[in-house]
């Protein structure tokens, strides 16, 4: 078995496309007893060649897969096929979430990984992403009590105290309640910004005297649909003094608010109406001084990187394709 490298840390934090796919490969590898994974995209070969390995060693390994995205697109059909014919204890998540975005695992209920990336290997190599790995037990408890209440469709009253983000019902008001704390600086590095609430909790910031800077993706992986806030939302924070780079040297996959320097928050909900209201998600809140430290150095190099962007105008079309990346129909912020 391999040593996840957790040691006596209390979090440590995997960035990908740095870290890589063996970052995870090492966390299923360590399994020796149980493995529960909820994933909204498996499409990486290595990934379910390790959950086989620890299925044949004897762990109990039960997965849930989201069955389509909003689009009807099923990706994971044939993973599903393919664990259960392994043997492998896997469902469809919950059907009381039109969408199950979460993407968590946790081994031998000794450690949980709450990600903003999907298990496919785009993920791994083309895309900024991040995920937390901890051991704290509070935290490790409520991610496996939302596993069992989705495996066993029954309600989830999640505690708000322990530093995990939850939705339906929650994540809002939690992200909302953080960028309120800001009072020096605030680094957003979201796709999507579909939220008139954060659009003003972060406009509010600025005004407060708050730097605020915010990485985004442009148009690359935005729906049509989801343009016209994305636009419109970057042109107000803009107008108001925010700064906004694009990101292109990766895909922007990442969800991530950094507030001071000092508190962190990442995972799977985008900021965007659907995200907070109607579907499962899970984020986490982080203070761990090592953890923020790697965000911020990451997020200052994907700055750095990055170019200055005005957000062109969603209502004109011909704009839009302006120094963006190639499109691609397989890289969407369902």
């Amino acid at each position: 078995m391999k040593d996840p490298g957790l040691g006596l840390r209390h979090q440590r934090l995997l960035v990908m496309p740095d870290d890589g796919a063996q970052a995870v490969l090492d966390l299923i590898d360590s399994a020796c007893d149980s493995l529960l994974m909820k994933q909204f995209k498996l499409e990486s070969e290595q990934i379910e060649q390790a959950l086989l390995r620890a299925h044949q060693r004897g762990v109990a390994v039960q997965v849930m897969l989201n069955p389509h995205t909003s689009g009807g697109d099923r990706w994971n059909d044939d993973a599903f096929t393919r664990l259960q014919s392994n043997g492998m204890a896997v469902r469809w998540t919950n059907e009381a979430f039109p969408v199950t975005h979460e993407k968590s695992m946790v081994v031998d209920r000794r450690f949980a990984l709450i990600a903003s990336f999907n298990l496919a290997d785009k993920y791994f190599t083309e895309t900024r992403d991040y995920g937390v790995v901890s051991q704290a037990r509070p935290v490790v408890d409520q991610v496996i009590a939302g596993f069992e209440s989705d495996w066993h469709r029954t309600f989830f009253a999640p505690d708000l105290s322990v530093g995990l983000v939850w939705s339906s019902f929650h994540s809002r008001g939690q992200m909302a309640r953080l960028v309120d704390t800001a009072k020096d600086t605030l680094w957003i590095q979201h796709p999507k910004f579909v939220d008139a609430v954060m659009l003003d909790r972060i406009i509010s910031a600025r005004e407060r005297g708050v730097a605020v800077r915010v990485l985004c993706g442009g148009k690359h992986g935005i729906s049509d649909w989801d343009i016209y806030d994305t636009f419109s939302s970057l042109r107000v924070m803009e107008r108001f003094g925010v700064k906004v780079r694009r990101q292109k040297h990766l895909k922007l996959h990442a969800k991530l608010i950094v507030v001071d320097g000092a508190t962190a928050q990442s995972g799977s909900m985008n900021i965007d109406r659907s995200a907070f209201d109607v579907r499962r998600e899970l984020g986490i809140e982080t203070d761990a001084p090592h953890v923020v430290k790697r965000l911020k150095a990451t997020f200052e190099a994907d700055w750095l990187q990055s170019g200055k962007y005005h957000a062109p105008d969603p209502l004109d079309p011909s704009l839009h394709e302006q120094g963006e990346l190639p499109p691609d129909p397989h890289f969407v912020h369902d």
